[in-house]
């Protein structure tokens, strides 16, 4: 059973991607949902990374010892003035590191 729920959703998955990444089928989006589809990738990160900067042994920790905070603070910062990703790496990679090792 494991195995076949296992390659229901593996076909599931292929062929969704497959109707969008396959040039010769006649499916294409209009722009209103290209335009909605380009807010999920921010959305998902979002989702993802909220928790980790935010959320330690259960509880909400948004205390200047928190250098998750710091180090996504000053990527954030880094990202937007820069719009390059090493030097959004490097700046909250930087930040990350020092905090920890003040606080």
């Amino acid at each position: 059973m494991t195995l076949l729920t296992i390659l229901l959703l593996a076909l599931i998955t292929f062929v969704t991607r497959y109707l969008f990444l396959e040039r010769r089928l006649p499916l294409r989006l209009g722009p209103n949902l290209t335009q909605i589809l380009s807010f999920s990738a921010p959305a998902v990160m979002a989702a993802i990374f909220a928790p980790i900067l935010l959320i330690h042994d259960d509880q909400l920790n948004l205390s200047l010892s928190n250098n998750y905070l710091w180090g996504g603070v000053i990527a954030i910062l880094a990202a937007h003035r820069t719009s390059n990703v090493y030097w959004t790496i490097g700046a909250g990679t930087t930040a990350f590191l020092v905090a920890g090792s003040l606080f």
